[in-house]
């Protein structure tokens, strides 16, 4: 449906875009991504007419869009823009009305079929609550869904979106791609949304176009596009990249550019029984402290095993979302025996995880210290029917230390040589 034929961008002369082709067509959701200054916004104003190519074509059902009117093409193409100011307390449903613009003769008033439409895609974007209030009083959220309304009323085949989710809380910005998918396919538009998240972009999208220093680094699959060496080469970042357990998608972690601390210069071995993101600041901060330290276990992709990989940490690793097997409690029971102390976070306990547990008790047993850091309460985050209560106050009562929080265990870790 629309064409980008080897389109060379310019401003005042300077190329910002070169040679770039590509397709998009009914049905299909396509992010386009790129670093910052790497000519996305530049390329939405080129699609829509706004900046003339210095050389190629973007055609719209074959048709060049610099030779149609300015209401042809705005009866086939809508853009919601990056930036929109509506200096006047217009109404949700004034503004959406707008979109019916290239609908009506040039003298010619809205009709009923026009409210109706716009009432109809207030009601699509979920903002129909809000149509007889000034826009001006709106949230960002709510205001982008009326912007986004504004170009459904256009009755559009094609939908052009630079950042729509930019200054968005992360809620907000789940509710707007999950519409923006929905509409495009119930709708059958050709939709190219301009995403500064690549994890977002990733999720969402059919198909990726990855710009960098003006030129289609990339395109195709987000499998193909999202990959560590075409993040490198696009942000000169170092980056990991993985599956996504539940989609099959790749997500990006970005790594620290700072040094991973030193080796070891204290004797005292820490083993670390973690998850859920519990244990990711105490590894960090042991390892800058000196400490030997190993963690376990941990299920791929979580926050926690991702933050001991990076760190080159010993670990115990089970699948994504599994229980903890019996090898995998067996390795965790060594690795807990072999250190000189063991801290336990205050993860969430469930019947697939009591072997974490249960490993402390074992420690314990064997006359490790153990500290356990009790925050939250483990009356709120034991989901194993008490069992995770019994555990933690048979481990007190073998005198393992109970710890307010990660700050008082590091505050007596400290004080170990």
């Amino acid at each position: 449906m629309l064409e980008a034929l080897a389109l060379t961008l310019s401003y005042n002369g300077d190329p910002v875009v070169r040679d770039l082709s590509f397709s998009l067509a009914r049905g299909q959701f396509v992010g386009l991504v790129g670093a910052n200054g790497s000519g996305k916004s530049t390329v939405v104003r080129a699609l829509s007419r706004v900046l003339p190519p210095a050389r190629g074509q973007v055609l719209l059902d074959g048709a060049d869009i610099h030779r149609m009117s300015a209401r042809e093409l705005a009866r086939r193409m809508a853009v919601v823009p990056q930036q929109v100011s509506v200096g006047f307390p217009f109404t949700a449903r004034e503004v959406v009305l707008m979109g019916r613009a290239p609908h009506l003769s040039r003298f010619g008033m809205e009709r009923e079929r026009d409210y109706e439409i716009a009432d109809r895609c207030l009601a699509l974007t979920g903002v129909e609550a809000f149509a007889d209030r000034p826009i001006t009083n709106l949230s960002g959220g709510e205001r982008q869904r009326c912007l986004i309304a504004r170009a459904l009323a256009q009755e559009p085949d094609v939908l052009l979106l630079d950042e729509p989710t930019a200054h968005l809380d992360i809620n907000h910005q789940i509710e707007i791609l999950d519409l923006l998918r929905a509409l495009t396919a119930e709708r059958g538009l050709a939709t190219l949304v301009v995403l500064h998240d690549l994890n977002l972009a990733s999720q969402y999208c059919d198909h990726l176009l990855l710009l960098a220093g003006g030129r289609l680094l990339a395109q195709g699959d987000p499998r193909e596009v999202v990959s560590e060496e075409h993040i490198r080469a696009a942000y000169g970042a170092d980056v990991q990249v993985r599956l996504h357990p539940s989609t099959g998608r790749p997500y990006v972690t970005l790594l620290s550019r700072l040094p991973i601390p030193a080796p070891a210069t204290r004797v005292t071995k820490i083993h670390l029984i973690c998850g859920a993101g519990t244990g990711r600041p105490l590894m960090r901060r042991l390892r800058e402290l000196g400490f030997s330290v190993s963690v376990g276990v941990v299920n791929v992709a979580d926050s926690d095993q991702l933050e001991a990989e990076a760190l080159d940490l010993p670990r115990v690793e089970e699948a994504p979302f599994s229980p903890i097997s019996e090898a995998s409690h067996r390795r965790n029971c060594e690795l807990a025996k072999a250190a000189d102390v063991v801290v336990v976070t205050g993860i969430p306990v469930g019947r697939g995880n009591l072997y974490n547990l249960e490993a402390a008790v074992k420690a314990r047993g064997v006359g490790k210290r153990v500290l356990l850091i009790d925050d939250p309460p483990v009356a709120g985050r034991d989901f194993a029917e008490g069992e995770a209560i019994a555990l933690q106050r048979q481990l007190v009562n073998a005198g393992a230390e109970l710890c307010r929080d990660a700050a008082d265990a590091l505050a007596r870790l400290e004080k170990l040589q």
